[in-house]
């Protein structure tokens, strides 16, 4: 079952579905350059150049976008499917990165960022849902991680092109993404635990047969792993009924704030919460705004847009390693890594910073905040950036996955969009070393969070992981 031959047409979904976060990565990562154009005195903009105050705007709209995202795409996946709601996520991508190379104002670049982040917002909900469902234990972990990865191959992209193209041919570029994603994922089935939830079990028996790679032979009958694996989703879908109720049967998809009630439930949902608050109160992604400021802080002389395409690099690799030994080594010991390698990378930014401040002689030091960013990005690309996503969908019972879901990533949103809101006054309240020493408390906090509190789901089934909760 875990042989190539049996999971080739999981990885080839993974592929297909996460074509679009690639788009998305790209969503993120376009301001990098193209502010520089949009702001210049050379701006193709009728009002002007873009001031720092619209490119505020701009910015934190991607956030907004993505918390209306989360709430739409969450709730379309209970009710038509992972499937066709996926699909439905490439519409507003393909429209904001068609609306960027006609904007005229800044309104414009808004509407444009606020749909391509409705699309991330759908993007992040729903496809570490569908990934779990369909993959088998051996290799849930590595698939998990693919929807990080490839967000952070958009954002490498993004960068590269940006310094090749105006901003105006990146989207272009881009915008073709949204139809390799179509053409390629609309040949993949829905996923067997949805579809025996909407009770098509002749339908989920198909599809697992697909994911498992034994299509050639449908009217054989499956061997005994696989119906062993098709018992147990059904098992799975009736815990998460009253088995006394005798209505449960029209309620299947129906969660109500009961359910979290549950002790088991409850504990999934606050382990869901703790990862994504600390996702982003580590500091990491706010920080990337300033990436420019300490390498020229720190004497380099790389231009912003080179520096970014390095920090975009570090990213990426630092997320192929969590792929690489997510399997090997677990989740809960690469988000521990993760958690302590971002406060001891931030605590030496903080130290450089703090010195500098009082006037000691640091120039022989300028390499610090450059090597201490770096191992930064790295590690949160090992762990805290990448993994909740999947340990999240992994903990969460079937029943609630969706609903609890929406909820999580709807509080990521706002939370995302709260910290870089304040990053700059943080920045002069504290001065930047207390800032980034702020960070760094909460990064070693997130690591004890951790290690008392996350459960190891490496190489686990669902109910193996809720009995364990």
């Amino acid at each position: 079952m875990s042989s190539t031959g049996g999971t080739k047409y999981q990885y080839l979904a993974a592929l297909s579905v996460n074509i679009v976060t690639i788009s998305y990565g790209g969503v993120c990562g376009w301001p990098s350059a193209s502010f520089l154009e949009l702001s210049s005195e050379k701006s193709p903009l009728e009002t002007g150049p873009l001031s720092k105050q619209d490119q505020g705007w701009v910015a934190s709209m991607m956030s907004l976008g993505g918390l209306f995202g989360t709430i739409l795409f969450a709730w379309l996946a209970d009710k038509i499917g992972r499937k066709k709601c996926l699909l439905w996520v490439a519409l507003p991508n393909l429209l904001g990165w068609i609306i960027i190379p006609y904007a005229r104002t800044p309104t414009h670049l808004n509407i444009a960022r606020f749909l391509g982040g409705a699309a991330g917002g759908g993007c992040f909900a729903v496809i570490p849902i569908y990934i779990v469902e369909l993959a088998s234990e051996s290799v849930r972990g590595v698939l998990g991680t693919f929807v990080v990865l490839t967000c952070n191959g958009g954002i490498l992209l993004a960068f590269i092109l940006g310094y090749y193209f105006n901003y105006a041919t990146v989207a272009w570029i881009m915008s073709i993404l949204s139809f390799v994603f179509v053409g390629c994922f609309w040949f993949m089935p829905e996923t067997p635990q949805y579809l025996l939830k909407s009770k098509k079990v002749e339908e989920a028996e198909l599809s697992l047969r697909y994911y498992r790679n034994i299509r050639n032979n449908p009217a054989k009958e499956l061997s005994e792993d696989l119906q062993q694996e098709l018992e147990k989703l059904k098992v799975t879908d009736k815990a998460d009924t009253n088995p006394d109720d005798d209505e449960s049967d029209d309620d299947d998809n129906g969660v109500t704030w009961a359910d979290f009630a549950e002790p088991k439930i409850r504990k999934a949902f606050l382990i869901g919460l703790g990862l994504i608050s600390f996702n982003q109160l580590c500091g990491c992604f706010a920080m990337l705004n300033y990436t420019a400021v300490i390498f020229e802080q720190a004497g380099a002389s790389m231009s912003p847009t080179i520096a970014a395409i390095v920090v975009g690099a570090i990213q990426l690799i630092g997320t192929y390693a969590s792929t690489v030994l997510v399997e090997r080594l677990g989740r809960k010991l690469l988000l521990l890594v993760s958690a302590i390698g971002i406060g001891l990378g931030q605590s030496a930014m903080g130290t450089y910073s703090y010195f500098q401040m009082l006037g000691y002689p640091v120039d022989s030091f300028s390499w610090v905040p450059v090597v201490g960013f770096s191992l930064m990005i790295l590690m949160a690309a090992v762990g805290l950036l990448t993994l909740p996503f999947l340990v999240i969908s992994e903990i969460l019972p079937p029943k609630v996955r969706g609903t609890a879901s929406m909820i999580l990533m709807s509080v990521l949103w706002l939370m995302s969009c709260c910290v870089i809101k304040m990053m700059p006054i943080l920045t002069v309240s504290l001065g930047m070393h207390g800032t980034v020493y702020m960070f760094a408390s909460l990064s070693f906090l997130a690591a004890l969070f951790i290690a008392v509190f996350v459960p190891e789901t490496k190489g686990k089934t669902v109910e193996a992981i809720l009995a364990s909760l």
